[in-house]
């Protein structure tokens, strides 16, 4: 712990002199469009990938419930869900039949029938059953070509019945909090009469700067997979007053910006961050993704992706979707484990995402570190090779986490 609280001690000094440093490139005024333009540069040392998580997670807090229609609900994740009454509430027809007790058809047969002063009643699929019966006999079940209804069959309890409370017990219904809506917990919510659902809904704000808008789109069509709310907007300049005029956190949980995070002539997004907010690291050892960001908005976190595809991609799997399950309280679904059919080589010091392909119940790496698009269209699971390792031998069984869930 005692390390711990060390390195983030050193980080947060680091953060405050490469604020420092920024501030004279962006300091904030009325007119963004006056702040001039000045080449971004990496820090001299990269952010380990833990600790550039453990600062975009700090403080973090599951977004508060919302109610939402069915339809808008789908794909959202649950929240905790109000208690509900036992469904169905009172005994129903499970068969189209006659409705009987059972004690009184007791010795009945086609040799024996039983007479019926009265015909027993009929009742379709979810009717309820009358009083007294805790059976429903087949349409055969009962011979009424007579003057008088003869039974010619005996019945069971609860043949042919639904019980009360068979489908819900009562109290909460059985929508896992944490887990992402589907079309069978529709069928559970209108069971029980609801038509709303309480979900965790994280609004997401996107800033694009031009050139970038496959990234963006690529990135925001993931971001709403996992129940997010997207707002998608691009700055209309590459300048740092442009971007910074975007950085805009009224309605938001979390801010992420797409291009601009490296150290090219136009890019200008750390500096914009810098001039709003303060930025938290710059950098991280991760292969693809060493340019991506961090830093705080006011109180809402911000997370710079860069704007190539697979360096966007791999910042979002390793840093982005981690903080949007915090907000929503989504749980992860379990790693998938397999050996590899081959090994996987990587690089001391940087953490480097490798995707892999199912073959023949192992997993086949198609890339580490540089992320072709062939490789991405075709990888079913991802992995991320930590920075102390050198890679995995050739039938190391691995977890992995599925590309497409």
């Amino acid at each position: 712990m005692r390390a711990a609280t060390s390195e983030l001690s050193r980080s947060g000094f680091e953060t405050s002199r490469f604020r420092r440093d920024v501030w004279e490139i962006a300091k904030p005024c009325d007119a963004w469009s006056t702040i001039p333009m000045t080449t971004q540069r990496l820090p001299s040392s990269l952010t380990p990938y833990d600790q550039a998580l453990a600062t975009l997670l700090h403080g973090l807090q599951p977004v508060p419930p919302m109610e939402l229609s069915l339809e808008e609900a789908l794909g959202c994740i649950a929240a905790e869900m109000p208690a509900v009454s036992p469904c169905p509430a009172f005994d129903v027809a499970a068969a189209d039949g006659w409705a009987v007790g059972t004690n009184d058809v007791i010795g009945a047969s086609s040799y024996s029938p039983l007479p019926q002063v009265r015909p027993p009643v009929w009742v379709n699929v979810g009717d309820a059953m009358p009083d007294g019966c805790d059976c429903v006999l087949d349409a055969d079940a009962v011979e009424t070509s007579g003057p008088i209804a003869e039974i010619v069959a005996e019945g069971a309890p609860g043949r042919g019945v639904r019980r009360a409370g068979s489908d819900l017990a009562g109290g909460p219904p059985p929508i896992v909090p944490g887990i992402p809506i589907g079309s069978l917990d529709f069928l559970v919510a209108r069971a029980a009469g609801l038509g709303k659902l309480q979900v965790r809904r994280p609004r997401l704000r996107i800033v694009n700067l031009p050139g970038g808008d496959a990234t963006a789109r690529l990135i925001a069509d993931y971001a709403r997979s996992t129940g997010a709310s997207v707002t998608n907007i691009e700055a209309r300049a590459r300048d740092t007053g442009s971007v910074a005029r975007m950085l805009d956190i009224g309605d938001c949980d979390l801010l992420i910006t797409i291009g601009g995070s490296g150290v090219g002539r136009n890019d200008a997004t750390i500096s914009a961050l810098a001039g709003r907010g303060e930025v938290l690291v710059h950098g991280v050892a991760l292969q693809p993704g060493r340019t991506a960001a961090i830093a705080r908005v006011g109180a809402v976190p911000a997370l710079a992706l860069p704007g190539s595809p697979d360096q966007a991609l791999a910042a979002w799997l390793t840093l982005a979707v981690p903080a949007l399950d915090h907000l929503c309280g989504r749980e992860r679904s379990s790693p998938v484990t397999r050996p590899l059919a081959r090994k996987i080589a990587s690089s001391v010091g940087l953490a480097e995402i490798a995707l892999l392909e199912q073959r023949e119940g192992a997993w086949l790496p198609l890339a580490v570190g540089h992320l072709s698009l062939e490789a991405i269209v075709r990888a079913e699971a991802w992995l991320l090779v930590p920075a102390w390792s050198e890679g995995f031998a050739a039938g190391t069984p691995v977890d992995a986490h599925l590309w497409r869930e």
